[in-house]
C-alpha cells in the first residue's frame, strides 16, 4: 500500500507543477519536523503528499477541534495527533514520552499554528524536542519554485532564544521569514533588524 500511496503521491505532485527533495542525508527516525510556511489549505495537501511519497510515518499536530466524525476518521489515518491549545495538560511531557516508548516517531507540525497571519510562531516544537532530546528538521514549502524542501536540521541547546536565530537563519537563507516577535528580547531582535 505505501508503494501504490507513493506512487499516486509523484502524480500528484506532478499535476500541481511541483517537485521535491528526497529526505536528506542528516534524516533520522526520531525527530520533531517544522514547516512553514502554513498559509493556505494546498500546504497541508502538498505536506500530507509528501509524507506518503517519502514513505515516512508521521504523527501530525492538528487542533482537536476537528477531530469530529467523519473527519476523526480520516486525520486518525494520516497520523493526526489532537492538540488541545487552550489548556495546560502536560502535553509536552507526554509527547516526550512517546519519543521514549518507540524507536521510531516523527513529529511534524506547523509553528505558526494557523493559516492565518501571525506575529510570532508557537515554540512548543522546540519544547517537545528538548524534552525529547531529538533534533528539529527543517522543511520549507517553496512556493516560489514550486518546490518541497528540506533546509536544515538543529539539535536544541540550552537557550529558546539562540536556536530560534539559528531557525530564522535556515529559513531566511531558503527566502522565508519566520515570525518571531516578542519571542527575542528587544536587543537581539534590533541588531538583526
Amino acid at each position: 500500500m505505501k508503494i501504490i500511496l507513493s506512487i499516486l503521491g509523484r502524480l500528484l505532485y506532478r499535476a500541481m507543477g511541483w517537485s521535491y527533495d528526497n529526505l536528506p542525508d542528516y534524516w533520522t527516525d526520531k525527530c520533531v519536523v517544522i514547516g512553514f510556511p502554513h498559509t493556505k489549505n494546498m500546504d497541508t495537501v502538498r505536506a500530507l503528499t509528501y509524507i506518503k511519497i517519502a514513505k515516512v510515518r508521521a504523527r501530525l499536530l492538528v487542533k482537536a477541534e476537528w477531530f469530529f466524525f467523519p473527519m476523526s476518521i480520516l486525520l486518525k489515518s494520516l497520523g493526526g495527533m489532537p492538540v488541545k491549545r487552550d489548556k495546560s495538560s502536560g502535553f509536552v511531557q507526554n509527547v516526550a514520552k512517546e519519543f521514549d516508548k518507540r524507536e521510531k516517531l516523527v513529529l511534524a507540525l506547523v509553528p505558526e499554528g494557523t493559516r492565518k497571519k501571525v506575529g510570532s510562531i508557537k515554540t512548543g516544537f522546540w519544547y517537545i524536542a528538548k524534552a525529547a532530546d531529538v533534533p528539529i528538521i527543517c522543511w520549507y514549502l517553496d512556493n516560489e519554485r514550486k518546490r518541497t524542501r528540506w533546509i536544515g536540521r538543529i539539535q536544541p541547546g540550552e537557550s529558546l532564544e539562540k536556536d530560534l536565530l539559528r531557525l530564522r537563519d535556515l529559513y531566511e537563507a531558503a527566502g522565508f521569514s519566520i515570525p518571531l516577535n516578542n519571542l527575542l528580547p528587544d536587543a537581539v531582535r534590533t541588531d538583526q533588524e
